[in-house]
């Protein structure tokens, strides 16, 4: 890591540290004091993600049904897959909590990032210590996309879009399969907003349509 001034914050992303059992450990012993940011989504929507980023990559896999279950006919879900085991957020933040107090980390929803980015940028800047700069005249809805693009207010350069892999299609999954994987996620999902202590309504989704 760089080293920061006074008055300065450092970042750095990288989305598997999340996942990763080393990680909290070794970022501990690094600098403790570390905030720590997670964006999550509804796991069965990452998973269907997840799946339609390594099609792209690799368009010879098999379907997202055959990858999702070890057994389709007795409806038992592979969790060592690894689209699927990565939103079972509560597994990993149990993890992370033998590191690091709650008060560190902030869950930012990743649906509501989208419907309302400045709500929950606003949500960042007070946890990292900030004067709220970044508000609604920031963004832009990029209908094309479906996501919200970040524009400098004060001058006229071109606003700044998510890239190419961002944004896919996604492939037609069987609602049979989306419903097994709603009932595997539950659990995990009540379990997670308890740590947390923040609903993200996921299972409404489900509800809604």
């Amino acid at each position: 890591m760089p080293k920061t001034l006074e008055g300065q914050i450092t970042m750095e992303k990288t989305p598997s540290y999340f996942v990763t059992n080393e990680a909290p450990r070794r970022i501990h012993s690094m600098a403790k004091d570390t905030k720590l940011i997670v964006v999550v989504r509804d796991p069965v929507t990452r998973a269907i993600s997840d799946y339609t980023q390594t099609l792209s990559k690799k368009p010879e896999i098999p379907t997202f049904e055959v990858l999702a279950f070890k057994n389709r006919t007795l409806g038992l879900i592979d969790a060592s897959w690894s689209a699927i085991r990565i939103g079972i957020y509560a597994l990993h933040l149990e993890n992370w909590l033998q590191y690091f107090p709650l008060s560190q980390i902030l869950f930012v929803s990743g649906e509501r990032l989208i419907t309302d980015p400045a709500g929950e940028m606003a949500k960042v800047q007070d946890f990292l210590g900030l004067k709220r700069i970044v508000t609604e005249k920031h963004f832009y809805f990029n209908k094309t996309k479906g996501f919200p693009c970040l524009k400098k207010p004060e001058d006229s350069s071109a606003p700044r879009c998510l890239g190419k892999s961002k944004g896919r299609t996604h492939p037609k999954i069987d609602p049979d399969v989306i419903h097994r994987l709603r009932k595997f996620y539950k659990p995990f999902n009540v379990m997670f907003y308890q740590m947390t202590g923040q609903d993200f309504q996921w299972e409404q989704e489900e509800s809604d349509k």
